[in-house]
């Protein structure tokens, strides 16, 4: 009977913790703020997107190098139900209602890590608003720091002239093969395609097409740089001057690495 007892106790401590997710209140967008100048956003985790999970140990590392450093994490939630949101950690700063990835509050930080979210979908129309509203603001040096063990991506920018697309394609049918429910957009985390892809000059060519459009949004007075992990930053376009306002996107493999490279 006290076993019975103990087991039933425990599963409602299990309820009770996994519930606490679906407990949280959203934050009117005007109400968001953001202390600091880096900040964590989390676009729509949720296993409606990523059925597999294949990015659930990089947004859960991700969530924990922010708290570990004191940075603000914001949750974005749209209308899936919340039980398919799947960080272990339910208590950001803010969790705030985004149908699509749009953001309709002021990103004030220069610094973004950017996790989770559809890397062709939701976390393109995040990235958009907030470049968009950076390139509003007087000139500064901007960066955007993508945790791609923590981003799914349904490997829409994959082109069939790519020199990788068949490993590609076969490595996708291998991963959602005979998955049940009529999944009809499969996923991979952005890792994994950095992994089938290898080379890096491949690596550096797919990334470029995957940036938001920096091209549109920001004037010819900043430069724009790319880094792959700890590699040679490549400039995308120059800007005059000795010391330009710089947007740089840096791609990181994990949050796991952070403490090993020189991140701004």
């Amino acid at each position: 009977m006290r076993k019975f007892l103990f087991l039933i106790a425990c599963m409602l401590s299990l309820s009770s913790a996994w519930s606490a997710c679906r407990q949280h209140d959203i934050t009117p967008p005007e109400k968001v703020k953001i202390n600091g100048d880096v900040v964590m956003i989390v676009v729509h985790q949720s296993s409606t997107y990523d059925a597999r999970f294949s990015t659930k140990r990089g947004v859960d590392e991700a969530v924990r190098f922010a708290k570990d450093k004191k940075i603000p994490v914001i949750y974005l939630q749209d209308d899936t139900p919340d039980e398919y949101y799947f960080m272990a950690d339910c208590y950001p700063e803010h969790w705030v209602f985004s149908a699509g990835g749009e953001i309709s509050f002021n990103v004030t930080a220069s610094h973004l890590y950017i996790v989770g979210g559809h890397l062709e979908l939701c976390m393109s129309a995040a990235l958009h608003d907030i470049i968009y509203q950076w390139a509003k603001r007087p000139p500064r040096n901007y960066t955007i720091t993508y945790l791609m063990d923590a981003i799914y991506s349904n490997g829409k920018m994959v082109d069939p002239s790519d020199p990788f697309y068949h490993d590609f394609e076969r490595f996708l049918n291998i991963v959602t093969y005979g998955r049940p429910g009529g999944e009809h957009w499969p996923k991979l985390s952005l890792l994994e395609t950095m992994g089938i892809i290898r080379n890096e000059e491949h690596e550096l060519n797919y990334i470029k097409q995957i940036l938001p459009r920096w091209d549109k949004t920001f004037p010819e007075s900043y430069r724009i740089e790319v880094q792959l992990n700890n590699s040679v930053t490549k400039v995308l376009r120059s800007a005059e001057g000795w010391f330009p306002p710089t947007v740089k996107f840096h791609f990181v493999d994990s949050a796991l690495q952070l403490t090993e490279l020189r991140t701004p």
